[in-house]
């Protein structure tokens, strides 16, 4: 189940909340029981294989930042 999240406009405070992802537009009470919160932006870090990212049309390589076409 995803976890978003919040920051309070009152306090301060910054809290995640997990909740399903049908709910996540719902409101959130921040832990000192404030309802003036607003959910925050985060990055998030999905992992995958260098296959599924690697350029069409040949290119192949090793990896790296340009995934080995323009190295070497």
């Amino acid at each position: 189940m995803p976890r978003y999240e919040y920051r309070c406009r009152s306090c301060g405070d910054t809290f995640e909340v997990t909740r399903p992802m049908a709910e996540s537009a719902e409101p959130a009470v921040c832990p000192d029981g404030h309802e003036d919160t607003v959910k925050l932006l985060s990055a998030v870090a999905v992992g995958g294989s260098a296959s599924a990212s690697a350029p069409r049309g040949g290119g192949g390589g090793g990896g790296g930042c340009c995934g080995g076409g323009c190295c070497g």
